[in-house]
């Protein structure tokens, strides 16, 4: 008989991602990856902390960390993908971390556009098509940015993004019934109190960010990021038709249903992995 190969997300297995990730120690989160270049980037919302590993010349890919997050997010995958060859980029959105100053000029609210706006312009600072991972939050953004710019697209990864439009937090695991009667501020409250009271139980030092950028974030770009959240375009039958490979990546214990995000994946003719964690499986 052929030996099955193992399941790169079977726990069971010393060489899948599960192990490997229970075999990492704790760390100083607000480290970024060794050898990488921090920089801020003029876009059009303002002034956007990043930073970018790997060699100039090579392909880029880029990293959106959602809502409440922040490029530290991905100190640990980015430098697997500059190994891998490439040229890997993050940010912080506007109104997040040490963007925290980026926002809307005149004022106003955030919508979609400020952010997508950002995107697009980040994405044509460089070489292109562009590798993009959106997670979250972000990766609605970079549906839309998909939708406005393909070409600078030369993928799209979907990591935890919301798998149904419209008020997508009527699918989430805990918050979906009081969605209904809450306002945006009170379901950011929420989220924020989860994250702060370490629901998660991450270890001190990941606490330790999770926590202290929280002194940073423009709260009113949390919850207006909420209030969008209430409002995702349905872009299923663009995504159907990009001409990009898609990929829908989630853990196990999403906010959403693991069947909520197959189904998704299924809609738009992505590829869909599951991974043994929680919102969060960079």
């Amino acid at each position: 008989m052929r030996r099955r190969a193992p399941d790169p997300a079977d726990p069971a297995d010393p060489g899948a991602p599960a192990s490997r990730d229970r075999a990492l120690a704790d760390r100083d989160w607000t480290v970024p990856p060794a050898g990488s270049r921090a920089f801020r980037f003029p876009a059009p919302s303002g002034s956007l902390a990043a930073f970018a590993a790997g060699d100039p010349g090579h392909p880029r890919v880029v990293l959106l960390p959602g809502p409440t997050g922040s490029k530290e997010d991905f100190v640990l995958l980015a430098p697997l993908l500059a190994d891998a060859g490439f040229l890997v980029e993050s940010y912080d959105l506007a109104g997040q971390y040490e963007s925290a100053a980026a926002g809307p000029v005149d004022g106003g609210p955030h919508e979609y556009s400020l952010f997508v706006a950002d995107l697009i312009a980040f994405l044509e600072s460089g070489s292109t098509p562009v590798h993009v991972l959106g997670y979250s939050f972000a990766g609605v953004v970079a549906e839309l940015a998909l939708a406005e710019r393909p070409e600078l697209f030369g993928s799209l990864v979907l990591l935890g993004v919301p798998p149904q439009p419209g008020q997508t937090f009527r699918g989430v695991r805990w918050i979906g019934p009081l969605s209904y009667v809450l306002q945006p501020r009170q379901i950011a409250s929420l989220i924020v109190w989860g994250i702060v009271s370490n629901l998660n139980r991450v270890p001190p030092g990941r606490l330790a960010l999770v926590r202290m950028r929280f002194a940073f974030t423009n709260r009113r770009s949390a919850d207006e990021i909420v209030g969008l959240l209430m409002h995702v375009p349905d872009l299923r039958a663009l995504l159907r038709q990009a001409d990009v490979p898609l990929l829908v990546a989630v853990g196990h214990h999403d906010l959403w249903s693991t069947e909520r995000h197959r189904a998704f994946a299924t809609s738009i003719g992505a590829e869909f992995r599951v991974y043994p964690t929680g919102h969060s499986p960079c």
